[in-house]
């Protein structure tokens, strides 16, 4: 789903020391909270409801760039080798908002502040990893007569450089951590980011459930 879609994590086996893998299975509790939350893969899921996740995932990325654009200025080089700029999709949200007659809110949740590289990293972990379910989110909204000729970018913001682009940051984590990173301090990060993306979303998801 669009925090992350654990089936296509799978490729990061490695040894039990690897980041990635330290990172799939120390967030899986989160991510599957977060997927609950959303539920976008739901055959009932309405355009209002839609429009509503969208509105709070919106605002979510918007504190969530916010916090790593602070933290490109202070380490430049570190945003340089992970491409931070390509990956910001807040305005994404927006316009898939417009196209489906809304406008996006003024709301964003206060997040942690990210001391360093360690803490982008781990925040962009969940952010990234959200694009690779998107490829299954956006093929199911296709399929759902009420989202009929709606176009939806910001679930798959790469099209097909989505694997292209999960690998080079998989790459620049791992090289992180082999030069003396903090992959616990990665872990903290994700953990945090996955449980305020959960607890951000959850009133606007539940909002045109039926009773």
């Amino acid at each position: 789903m669009a925090a992350g879609d654990h089936a296509a994590l799978r490729d990061d086996r490695g040894t039990d020391e690897d980041v990635l893998r330290l990172l799939r299975v120390g967030t899986a509790a989160e991510h599957e909270d977060v997927e609950r939350t959303l539920d976008l893969l739901d055959p009932s899921l309405s355009r209002h409801r839609l429009a509503q996740v969208l509105d709070a995932m919106h605002g979510f990325w918007r504190a969530a760039e916010a916090g790593l654009d602070e933290w490109a200025v202070r380490c430049p080089a570190d945003a340089e080798r992970v491409d931070w700029p390509r990956r910001r999709r807040a305005s994404l949200f927006a316009a898939d908002l417009r196209g489906l007659g809304s406008r996006a809110s003024d709301r964003f949740p206060l997040l942690p502040p990210v001391p360093g590289t360690d803490e982008a990293l781990g925040r962009m972990y969940v952010l990234e990893g959200s694009t690779l379910g998107g490829v299954f989110i956006d093929r199911h909204l296709a399929g759902l007569p009420e989202l009929a000729g709606v176009p939806i970018r910001a679930f798959s913001p790469y099209g097909s450089e989505t694997g292209a682009m999960w690998a080079a940051f998989r790459r620049v984590t791992r090289a992180r951590v082999a030069e003396g990173g903090d992959a616990g301090a990665m872990l903290g990060a994700a953990r945090t980011t996955f449980a305020a993306l959960a607890g951000w979303c959850r009133p606007a998801a539940m909002t045109g459930l039926p009773a």
